[in-house]
């Protein structure tokens, strides 16, 4: 059997996972995760019971019930390197006995559901619509440091939206699914599902450009004009490929809604959103 070192799977001094902070007691099987550390307190709020508050970091965690139904709320900080840390050590808590140090026999799957802010894609999307994420294009490096299974479906999707944006060489992008299943729970006619940019950085890896230019700066234009399979390209924002390529490969179902606050062709961007994103968190609480 093997046995994981503390080199690889490092805990603290209390025998908890080292950048989360937690014990497999403290989370629930169904995992909120939001970026903005001050989100978990909005969605807490609104759980009927809070049974466990921490924060180690960046990383806040709110568990507790919801009609009933037990949630915990997660902030993960912001971009992919940081859902690097959070899935694998999510994983830790529920598939690896911390006191032995090795693989459990019986897997535990876990619900990933991101809730998050995005910039919109498409012009006639309005300010403050829920984009929902059925796959993810990863212009982010962290599933290339895996051994990881895409289907043959999802390679050929990567080439042609590559192909399509004209990205350069030295960008090595690639493209997964949510788990659609779950996905589909939160897909209503009012929701925008399609397919999210997850990008590495905010300015540059999302084509914006301030004093530095870009080596895709008009990624946003050419992003517009993209359909394949029904399938257009909706929204930029900086976890769910890292989220879905690692979640899915280690057994877990992983999907992602986000409240777009700016448009990037129309250059709009929302003066307040809180009250939005409060509406959001009920969206979700009451589908899972």
């Amino acid at each position: 059997m093997k046995v994981f070192p503390p080199t690889e799977l490092a805990l603290t001094s209390d025998n908890r996972v080292y950048h989360l902070g937690l014990s497999a007691d403290q989370i629930a099987e169904t995992i909120l995760l939001v970026g903005d550390q001050d989100r978990v307190s909005l969605i807490s709020k609104q759980f009927d019971t809070i049974e466990h508050q921490s924060q180690h970091r960046e990383f806040v965690c709110h568990t507790g019930t919801y009609r009933g139904k037990r949630v915990t709320a997660l902030s993960t900080g912001i971009g992919t390197d940081n859902i690097d840390i959070t899935v694998n050590e999510l994983d830790a808590l529920v598939n690896i006995d911390l006191e032995t140090r090795t693989e459990r026999e019986i897997k535990k799957s876990l619900q990933l559901i991101r809730i998050g802010t995005c910039g919109i894609l498409q012009p006639q999307i309005p300010i403050h619509s829920y984009i929902v994420t059925t796959h993810a294009f990863g212009l982010d490096n962290v599933a290339h440091f895996y051994d990881l299974a895409f289907s043959e479906e999802e390679s050929e999707m990567c080439r042609r939206i590559a192909k399509f944006l004209g990205l350069p060489e030295s960008i090595n992008p690639y493209f997964v699914s949510s788990d659609l299943a779950l996905t589909y729970q939160f897909t209503e006619d009012f929701c925008f599902p399609g397919i999210t940019i997850t990008s590495s950085g905010f300015y540059g890896p999302q084509g914006r450009q301030l004093r530095l230019n870009s080596l895709i700066g008009d990624i946003q234009m050419r992003a517009q004009h993209f359909s394949e399979n029904q399938l257009r390209l909706l929204n930029f924002e900086m976890e769910s490929s890292a989220l879905f390529a690692l979640g899915k490969n280690l057994g877990h179902r992983c999907t992602t809604i986000c409240l777009g606050i700016a448009n990037r062709p129309t250059t709009t961007f929302s003066k307040s959103y809180t009250g939005e994103m409060e509406k959001l968190i009920g969206f979700v609480l009451d589908r899972v």
